[in-house]
């Protein structure tokens, strides 16, 4: 296999001459005694060492990680801490400043299969539902494209937004790419090369700055504390940046909920489902949830950055059949998406493309607040004591633990 490229450092816009905005101040992590899951770190840095065997020891730890969880924390990565803090701070520009005008204006439609723009705390519809508390602002290829379509806040710090999408996307996506490449026994640029969209900082994903507000009692009190239903993310990697308010959990092997830790700086990565069915079952699709922090957090918000990195969405999904993994291997058939798509392939049917996979889910998205459809009997099933929901998306069926 050819050398893994070079790791670059990433290397912002000037903020000279720019309005002075407040400092992201983190909040304190949770001094609970939590029970945290227990994920696997990488040093991305490590491949551009000099020692083969150092860097097939990095793929052996993501082989592991993958396979385990699906999820890992990636240090080394190219941002620094401060660099990290800039965007978390515009991200909390905006939710502070951003006008009425502009969230009418740019006010989003899911049902159109985007979460293209701005999302108001009352559900994942474009009218007003119930109270959830989680307003986003998400940067598609079209918002990249027309700066008219994003806040006016933040189009002073634009470049920078950009340049940090660019970066992530181009160079920290494509070296993990490359990882998963050789855990395939593929070359190095296979997964870049014929499933990683191209065309714009995030290619056909997109880039979002959440904000949590505190859960409110009218709130928890329809959706149990959850603040966004259990589920896997449907396309290639998604790039999370670590904050200290503990409200991610993901589901373990034991089939039990536990909270991702606090790492600062850290990128968490978690796969999509793309990645699973390209790998043939041996990539673990993230089973993953929001939920309220632990107690000593609950007054806190929760501010996120993350990059939704997405395949080419004319892409029909289907195994990387070159692999030599799959080949000696064979397919791992009890992952949920990939067991789904492979019935349909079994019975001689088209499997859906990556786009209306995704848009057909971003559409057909249910709300935590809604106790009409989350019981048994509707969206909900009961599995051996646990529940889970489950729903149909283009003749595939789609179980998850709640």
């Amino acid at each position: 296999m050819s050398a893994p490229t070079s790791a670059s450092i990433f290397a912002p816009p000037s903020i000279e001459g720019k309005p002075t905005i407040e400092s992201w101040s983190p909040p304190p992590a949770t001094q609970a005694n939590v029970d945290f899951a227990d994920l696997h770190t990488i040093d991305l840095a490590l491949m551009d060492s000099p020692d083969p065997a150092v860097v097939e020891e990095l793929v052996r730890i993501v082989k592991i990680a993958i396979k385990e969880d699906g999820f890992l924390y990636v240090v080394n990565y190219g941002v620094s801490l401060d660099q990290l803090h800039r965007q978390f701070a515009i991200a909390q520009h905006l939710h502070r400043n951003i006008s009425q005008e502009d969230q009418d204006r740019l006010l989003w439609d899911p049902e159109s299969g985007v979460y293209s723009g701005y999302k108001r705390p009352y559900g994942w519809k474009r009218e007003k539902l119930a109270l959830d508390g989680i307003k986003h602002f998400n940067f598609y290829r079209p918002e990249f494209a027309d700066i008219n379509r994003t806040p006016t806040c933040i189009h002073p710090f634009f470049d920078e937004i950009t340049g940090f999408c660019e970066y992530m996307t181009n160079s920290v996506n494509r070296r993990l790419l490359t990882l998963l490449s050789r855990v395939l026994e593929l070359p190095d640029d296979y997964l870049w090369d014929n499933a990683q969209s191209k065309g714009g900082p995030t290619g056909e994903g997109y880039f979002r700055h959440a904000l949590f507000q505190p859960l409110a009692e009218e709130t928890k009190a329809l959706s149990k504390g959850l603040r966004m239903h259990g589920h896997c993310d449907f396309g290639m990697l998604t790039l999370l940046f670590s904050v200290p308010v503990s409200s991610l959990q993901i589901w373990g092997t034991d089939e039990k909920w536990r909270y991702v830790k606090y790492s600062p700086g850290s990128l968490v990565v978690n796969l999509g489902e793309t990645l699973e069915i390209i790998s043939g079952g041996h990539f673990k699709a993230t089973r993953h949830r929001v939920f309220e922090p632990p107690e000593d957090q609950r007054t806190f918000e929760r501010l996120s950055i993350v990059i939704f990195e997405s395949s080419v969405g004319d892409l029909r999904m289907e195994p990387a059949s070159a692999s030599p993994l799959i080949q000696r291997e064979g397919y791992v058939n009890y992952q949920g998406c990939f067991k789904e798509f492979k019935k349909l392939r079994d019975a001689g049917m088209a499997v859906p493309t990556n786009r209306q996979w995704r848009e057909s889910q971003i559409a057909g998205g249910r709300e935590v607040t809604d106790v009409i459809n989350n019981q048994v009997g509707k969206d909900r099933i009961e599995i051996d004591g646990k529940l889970f929901t489950k729903r149909e998306f283009l003749g595939v069926t789609v179980i998850l633990p709640v």
